[in-house]
């Protein structure tokens, strides 16, 4: 049976400390068919991590061979090790009609959307009120030394700078506000002609049924 509706790709991008994590977790609570997206990565696990869960952990050579057969949506090498975007439960999801989250970078974003699934793409960047309240908000959260909160905000800026690739951004500076916003912004593009594979049919039983009162 045809699902009712294209699940949609879900990109929620920011710099570190704009709120990305929490509101990615509300929308979550908010609607059980959007889900996370599970990444890929060759480093080895941390205590209390599961496989599938938290990641697909695999091997080097494994990861190599899904990039090279297309497996991957979008992939990275970080710190040694390599991150990704398994394709396939991805697009059993939105053949399903439900939409899958993901929480990337513009970088990973910009390969989602140049990907064969990119019609089905909604990007979202979060801004932060002014860099001032970003700084504090990572001082705030109190996970982070003084030397990891320097190299956070040297690279928010690179963020920032990519903020005109996205389709919409909102300025976060009430979470319960951009909360009803990314909300009313999700609810409107799950309706786009490209999200409702059975619009065809019904136009075309439209025109039978025009055609027979004729």
């Amino acid at each position: 049976m045809t699902a009712p509706r294209r699940g949609l790709l879900i990109i929620l991008s920011s710099p570190s400390g704009a709120g990305k994590s929490t509101l990615a977790r509300r929308l979550r609570d908010w609607d059980s068919e959007i889900e996370f997206s599970v990444s890929a990565t060759t480093r080895p696990p941390r205590p209390g991590e599961e496989d599938g869960r938290e990641y697909h952990f695999v091997d080097e050579a494994r990861f190599k061979m899904q990039v090279a057969e297309g497996g991957m949506l979008e992939h990275a090498h970080v710190f040694g090790n390599f991150y990704g975007s398994p394709r396939p439960p991805v697009q059993a999801a939105i053949d399903e009609g439900r939409d899958v989250l993901f929480d990337i970078d513009w970088q990973g974003a910009q390969q989602i959307t140049n990907s064969s699934l990119g019609p089905h793409t909604l990007s979202i960047f979060l801004l932060p009120p002014s860099i001032r309240e970003l700084r504090q908000r990572l001082e705030k959260r109190g996970q982070d030394g003084a030397e990891v909160i320097a190299r956070r905000m040297e690279k928010s800026w690179d963020e920032i700078s990519h903020w005109g690739a996205y389709d919409f951004v909102i300025v976060n500076d009430d979470l319960d506000q951009t909360e009803a916003q990314l909300k009313t912004i999700i609810s409107a593009t799950r309706l786009r002609r490209s999200q409702q594979p059975q619009l065809t049919d019904h136009v075309r039983r439209l025109q039978s049924e025009f055609e027979e009162l004729s």
